[in-house]
């Protein structure tokens, strides 16, 4: 009897922080992986064994396949998704995850071209044309599949960044906010070939882009900046992620799911 075959999920930036946690999600519930890397072979090749690790204990058998690509880049995106078609022959959900912060934290009086036009480059132009492409195969997918058969899927990972101002990091601000409406660009686009879009809005994340923040928020979050007080985990992304890979939301898209601990909340 042949083994059903798995759906196959793309993320980006996927060998380290969120992107692993939502890596492991996915493999548990039996996704074959494309794993993007941007520089962190290594990384990527252990990630790629957790997941593998993490799906035999769920009893899963999987595939994850770590492919280095610089998303701001066209030809590094055709490749990765070359790459995925090649080695798995379709796509059900992408995951726009990679992004940077700027390399230095500088006030919007006196930030560069130079970091604005990196950082936009990775966290919005990237999404966006990897989004485009994407599609233009889902929907070919789509045309070709019974109607029974699940729908593909797009999410995009955020911030909270995109609504609270941050004055010495306004191109990350800036990139955070377009993505939303990508989001609900791509949500409407694609609606009518039942392909949902999804933004997943996190927080304060444990990961090793606020490592360096890290006593700062401690103490922010011990006073209240969020109703929930701890800081949040790859893993909280990971299952939010899960939750729409598993068609729990047949009729949502555009939709925004806030990952913060409760940090949207206006409170007297």
């Amino acid at each position: 009897m042949l083994r059903p075959m798995n759906r196959v999920a793309l993320i980006t930036g996927a060998s380290r922080g969120i992107g692993r946690g939502i890596a492991l999600a996915l493999a548990r519930l039996g996704h074959d992986l494309v794993l993007n890397y941007a520089g962190r072979a290594d990384a990527a090749a252990e990630t790629a064994g957790a997941c593998k690790e993490t799906a035999r204990a769920a009893g899963h058998q999987i595939r994850a396949e770590p492919c280095q690509a610089d998303i701001s880049r066209a030809e590094d995106r055709q490749r990765l998704l070359d790459f995925a078609r090649s080695n798995f022959g379709r796509l059900d959900l992408l995951v726009n995850n990679a992004g940077v912060a700027p390399s230095v934290r500088a006030d919007i009086l006196e930030a560069t071209e130079e970091s604005f036009d990196r950082v936009l480059a990775i966290n919005l132009k990237g999404p966006y044309f990897l989004t485009q492409a994407a599609a233009r195969w889902m929907i070919e997918q789509v045309r070709s599949a019974p109607p029974e058969q699940p729908r593909p899927k797009i999410v995009t990972i955020s911030s909270i960044s995109a609504y609270t101002a941050s004055v010495n990091r306004g191109d990350y601000c800036l990139s955070k906010a377009a993505l939303s409406m990508m989001t609900r660009l791509f949500a409407v686009r694609l609606a009518d070939h039942g392909i949902g879009v999804y933004e997943i809005r996190p927080g304060v994340i444990a990961t090793d882009m606020t490592a360096a923040v890290r006593e700062k928020y401690d103490k922010l979050i011990a006073e209240g900046l969020t109703p929930i007080r701890r800081w949040g985990t790859p893993e909280d992304i990971g299952r939010a992620v899960a939750a729409i890979a598993q068609d729990l939301f047949p009729f949502s898209t555009g939709e925004v799911f806030n990952v913060d601990g409760g940090f949207h909340l206006h409170r007297l």
